[in-house]
Protein backbone atom coordinates (compact mmCIF):
# COMPACT_ATOMS: atom_id res chain seq x y z
CA UNK A 1 0.00 0.00 0.00
CA UNK A 2 1.31 3.32 -0.77
CA UNK A 3 0.03 6.68 1.34
CA UNK A 4 -2.24 8.16 -1.27
CA UNK A 5 -4.00 4.85 -1.21
CA UNK A 6 -4.20 5.08 2.36
CA UNK A 7 -5.49 8.78 1.83
CA UNK A 8 -8.15 7.59 -0.65
CA UNK A 9 -9.23 4.72 1.68
CA UNK A 10 -9.47 8.23 4.50
CA UNK A 11 -11.74 10.20 2.07
CA UNK A 12 -14.13 6.58 0.87
CA UNK A 13 -14.24 6.21 4.40
CA UNK A 14 -15.32 9.42 5.90
CA UNK A 15 -17.73 10.12 3.12
CA UNK A 16 -19.28 6.20 3.44
CA UNK A 17 -19.41 6.76 7.29
CA UNK A 18 -20.73 10.79 7.46
CA UNK A 19 -17.89 11.32 9.73
CA UNK A 20 -14.43 13.34 9.39
CA UNK A 21 -12.25 11.54 11.89
CA UNK A 22 -11.32 8.39 11.63
CA UNK A 23 -8.68 6.09 13.53
CA UNK A 24 -6.12 3.55 11.22
CA UNK A 25 -5.15 1.08 13.96
CA UNK A 26 -3.79 -1.67 11.76
CA UNK A 27 -0.36 -2.30 10.26
CA UNK A 28 -0.97 0.73 7.08
CA UNK A 29 -0.88 3.35 10.02
CA UNK A 30 2.96 3.19 9.31
CA UNK A 31 1.87 5.38 6.54
CA UNK A 32 1.11 8.37 8.77
CA UNK A 33 4.10 8.79 10.23
CA UNK A 34 6.50 7.01 7.56
CA UNK A 35 4.67 7.83 3.91
CA UNK A 36 7.35 6.27 2.17
CA UNK A 37 7.79 2.77 4.70
CA UNK A 38 9.91 0.82 3.70
CA UNK A 39 8.05 -2.57 1.36
CA UNK A 40 7.90 -4.99 3.94
CA UNK A 41 5.72 -2.77 6.24
CA UNK A 42 3.37 -1.92 3.60
CA UNK A 43 2.33 -5.57 2.61
CA UNK A 44 -1.39 -5.37 3.65
CA UNK A 45 -3.83 -4.51 1.31
CA UNK A 46 -6.20 -3.43 4.27
CA UNK A 47 -6.74 -0.53 6.46
CA UNK A 48 -8.01 -1.19 10.02
CA UNK A 49 -10.43 1.50 10.86
CA UNK A 50 -12.96 3.26 12.38
CA UNK A 51 -14.54 6.55 13.13
CA UNK A 52 -13.42 8.19 15.91
CA UNK A 53 -17.05 9.67 17.15
CA UNK A 54 -19.40 6.90 15.86
CA UNK A 55 -17.26 3.19 15.77
CA UNK A 56 -20.38 1.54 15.22
CA UNK A 57 -20.56 2.77 11.44
CA UNK A 58 -17.50 0.58 10.93
CA UNK A 59 -19.68 -1.91 9.81
CA UNK A 60 -20.70 0.62 7.23
CA UNK A 61 -17.17 0.96 6.14
CA UNK A 62 -16.51 -2.77 6.02
CA UNK A 63 -19.64 -3.76 4.31
CA UNK A 64 -19.35 -0.59 1.83
CA UNK A 65 -15.59 -0.85 1.00
CA UNK A 66 -14.40 -3.88 2.73
CA UNK A 67 -12.98 -7.37 1.29
CA UNK A 68 -14.30 -8.56 -2.12
CA UNK A 69 -16.78 -5.43 -2.49
CA UNK A 70 -16.14 -3.61 -5.91
CA UNK A 71 -14.22 -1.16 -4.28
CA UNK A 72 -11.21 -3.90 -2.96
CA UNK A 73 -11.67 -5.79 -6.86
CA UNK A 74 -11.54 -2.28 -8.51
CA UNK A 75 -8.13 -0.35 -6.37
CA UNK A 76 -6.87 -4.12 -5.32
CA UNK A 77 -6.95 -2.48 -1.42
CA UNK A 78 -9.63 -2.06 1.18
CA UNK A 79 -10.55 -0.96 4.44
CA UNK A 80 -11.57 -3.30 7.87
CA UNK A 81 -14.33 -1.65 9.88
CA UNK A 82 -12.45 -2.67 12.88
CA UNK A 83 -14.16 -1.06 16.84
CA UNK A 84 -11.49 0.61 19.66
CA UNK A 85 -11.54 -2.45 21.08
CA UNK A 86 -10.00 -4.63 17.92
CA UNK A 87 -6.18 -3.55 19.45
CA UNK A 88 -4.57 -3.30 22.90
CA UNK A 89 -2.84 -0.35 22.85
CA UNK A 90 -1.09 1.58 26.27
CA UNK A 91 -2.80 3.87 28.11
CA UNK A 92 -1.67 7.40 26.59
CA UNK A 93 -2.28 6.14 23.06
CA UNK A 94 -4.95 8.83 21.62
CA UNK A 95 -2.57 11.79 22.58
CA UNK A 96 0.27 10.52 20.28
CA UNK A 97 -1.96 9.93 16.78
CA UNK A 98 -0.56 11.36 13.81
CA UNK A 99 -3.03 12.95 11.12
CA UNK A 100 -3.11 12.69 8.18
CA UNK A 101 -5.28 15.31 6.07
CA UNK A 102 -4.96 16.82 2.33
CA UNK A 103 -6.23 17.56 -0.53
CA UNK A 104 -6.60 13.86 -1.66
CA UNK A 105 -8.53 12.87 2.17
CA UNK A 106 -11.08 15.66 1.16
CA UNK A 107 -10.09 17.34 4.48
CA UNK A 108 -11.15 14.28 6.04
CA UNK A 109 -8.39 13.34 9.40
CA UNK A 110 -6.98 10.19 9.42
CA UNK A 111 -5.66 9.55 12.83
CA UNK A 112 -3.21 7.26 12.48
CA UNK A 113 -1.32 5.44 15.43
CA UNK A 114 1.94 6.20 16.63
CA UNK A 115 4.81 3.89 15.44
CA UNK A 116 5.38 3.48 19.28
CA UNK A 117 2.18 2.30 20.05
CA UNK A 118 1.46 0.18 16.30
CA UNK A 119 4.54 -1.75 17.54
CA UNK A 120 2.61 -2.50 21.03
CA UNK A 121 -0.45 -3.18 19.21
CA UNK A 122 1.61 -5.80 17.21
CA UNK A 123 3.55 -7.13 19.91
CA UNK A 124 0.08 -7.61 21.86
CA UNK A 125 -1.40 -9.33 18.90
CA UNK A 126 1.33 -11.74 18.84
CA UNK A 127 0.76 -13.40 15.26
CA UNK A 128 3.93 -14.27 13.71
CA UNK A 129 3.43 -11.29 10.44
CA UNK A 130 3.26 -9.14 13.85
CA UNK A 131 6.18 -9.84 15.35
CA UNK A 132 8.19 -10.03 11.53
CA UNK A 133 6.09 -6.05 11.46
CA UNK A 134 7.63 -5.23 14.48
CA UNK A 135 11.72 -6.43 14.03
CA UNK A 136 11.44 -4.92 10.61
CA UNK A 137 10.12 -1.03 12.51
CA UNK A 138 13.19 -1.77 14.66
CA UNK A 139 15.57 -2.97 12.07
CA UNK A 140 14.55 -0.08 9.95
CA UNK A 141 14.93 2.18 13.06
CA UNK A 142 11.38 3.23 12.39
CA UNK A 143 11.15 3.09 16.46
CA UNK A 144 13.61 2.63 19.03
CA UNK A 145 13.73 -0.60 21.90
CA UNK A 146 14.01 1.96 24.17
CA UNK A 147 10.75 4.23 23.28
CA UNK A 148 9.12 0.58 23.25
CA UNK A 149 10.58 -0.49 26.61
CA UNK A 150 9.49 2.76 28.04
CA UNK A 151 5.75 2.13 26.87
CA UNK A 152 5.60 -1.04 28.11
CA UNK A 153 4.75 0.84 31.48
CA UNK A 154 1.39 2.07 29.68
CA UNK A 155 0.42 -1.46 29.49
CA UNK A 156 -2.16 -3.29 32.05
CA UNK A 157 0.09 -5.95 34.12
CA UNK A 158 -1.50 -8.95 32.62
CA UNK A 159 -0.75 -7.33 28.84
CA UNK A 160 2.61 -6.44 29.85
CA UNK A 161 3.09 -10.07 30.97
CA UNK A 162 2.30 -11.00 27.69
CA UNK A 163 4.09 -8.51 25.41
CA UNK A 164 7.37 -8.29 27.42
CA UNK A 165 9.09 -11.83 26.09
CA UNK A 166 7.80 -10.94 22.57
CA UNK A 167 9.41 -7.53 22.59
CA UNK A 168 12.53 -9.45 23.53
CA UNK A 169 12.43 -11.85 21.04
CA UNK A 170 12.07 -8.76 18.46
CA UNK A 171 14.81 -6.94 19.59
CA UNK A 172 17.18 -10.00 19.93
CA UNK A 173 16.29 -10.85 15.86
CA UNK A 174 16.64 -6.89 15.09
CA UNK A 175 19.86 -7.00 16.30
CA UNK A 176 21.00 -9.73 14.67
Amino acid sequence: MKRTELEHIIRAAGSISATSELVIIGSQAILGSFPTAPAELTISPEVDTYPLHAPKKADLIDGSIGEKSPFHETFGYYAHGVGPETAVLPSNWQSRLVKVQNENTSGIIGLCLSPVDLAISKLAAGREKDMSFVTSMLTHKLVSADNIQDRLGELKPAQRELVVPRFDRCRSLAEV
